[in-house]
């Protein structure tokens, strides 16, 4: 009898615990953050469209004065505004009237003007905040942007040849009818301090005006 030899019996093992291969190797998984597919894609400068910030305001107003000691009269101004946030703004106005006299003609010969009206105008600078942003409807489809706003500020007040230093404070309210047209309503009071009578004095000058404003 013929012994095998041990080199024969090895392969022999190692044929019998080796699978057989396959025809074709299958392939290996992408990995989690592999990109499978890669676009073709051609990439095309876009030009971004400047939209208006509509950040300035100017606007006319007309109301009435009523300067203390004087009574009522009729003004009218122009606004030049800037919207610093949705919040807070500046603003500049400049308004003037004709303040009458005629009380004190009753009592005192010639009256205190040289004339019979003296002019009086008024130059200042205000900031502003916006405190009850909302909305007001017109009917009952219809509603428009609104605002209610306090104002505040230093300026100068000409008056029967004094010029005097002015603050004013005030109460306004804002509706915006389209993106750049706007309806207010105003009332400030100008504090300053007059010599007419022989002693100076403060006087509180109420004004109410209602304008119309252009943003831009």
């Amino acid at each position: 009898m013929q012994l095998l030899r041990p080199s024969i019996i090895v392969a022999a093992a190692i044929a019998v615990v080796t699978p057989p291969a396959t025809a074709q190797t299958a392939p290996a998984a992408p990995k989690a953050n592999e990109q499978v597919i890669v676009p073709q894609v051609d990439r095309r400068d876009v030009k971004v469209p400047r939209f208006p910030s509509k950040d300035f305001e100017v606007g006319v107003f007309a109301g009435t004065y009523s300067a203390q000691n004087f009574g009522t009269s009729a003004v009218a101004g122009l606004r030049l505004g800037y919207h610093i946030t949705e919040d807070f703004f500046v603003q500049a106005n400049f308004g003037q009237t004709k303040v009458s006299d005629e009380l004190f003609r009753q009592f005192l010969a010639g009256g205190i003007f040289t004339s019979d009206k003296a002019r009086l105008k008024y130059i200042n600078l205000s900031a502003g905040v916006n405190v009850l942003p909302g909305e007001i409807f017109i009917g009952r489809n219809n509603a428009k942007a609104s605002a209610v706003y306090l104002t505040g500020g230093v300026g100068t007040t000409t008056f029967n040849d004094q010029k005097r230093q002015t603050i004013n404070l005030g109460l306004g309210m804002r509706v915006l009818f389209t993106d750049r047209a706007a309806i207010t309503v105003d009332l400030r009071d100008h504090i300053f301090s007059l010599d007419l009578l022989g002693k100076r004095q403060s006087t509180q000058n109420v004004e109410l005006t209602a304008g119309f404003s252009f943003f831009f």
